[in-house]
């Protein structure tokens, strides 16, 4: 994959944030906690390619993040630590459910969400 299609990768991961953000403030949940996934999984994803040349064929935020964790083990704290844990299974639920299931997202959970990885997730991955 060239330099460039990299970079797409990495534009479309914000895009997924910025969209995210704009949905729940326009009281779409359940398609903001979508978003949030694909950012997540996106920006797991260019750091990959970033630092591997390749990632992974999956949706598991887990396995992406294990995958990170072998290139800079402080990724790791956001599958180690219970708290983070909890959150990341939330996003890999909500790729599922948002799409999927008749599930509705409150918005108290998913502005929770949001903030986790605005001000934990993102940090965190940024920094690798």
């Amino acid at each position: 994959m060239s330099f460039k299609e990299v970079e797409i990768i990495k534009k479309r991961a914000y895009s997924f944030l910025r969209n995210a953000e704009r949905l729940i403030e326009e009281g779409e949940y359940d398609l903001g906690m979508f978003n949030l996934e694909q950012y997540c999984q996106l920006i797991l994803k260019y750091k990959l390619l970033v630092k591997k040349g390749s990632y992974p064929r999956t949706h598991s935020l887990r396995r992406l993040i294990r995958e990170l964790g072998e290139f800079n083990e402080s990724i790791l704290v956001l599958i180690n630590d219970i708290k983070n844990l909890h959150y990341i299974a939330r996003l890999e639920e909500a790729y599922i459910a948002s799409r999927y299931l008749p599930t509705i997202y409150e918005e108290m959970e998913t502005r929770d969400l949001s903030r986790f990885v605005k001000e934990v997730f993102k940090p965190i991955v940024e920094a690798i």
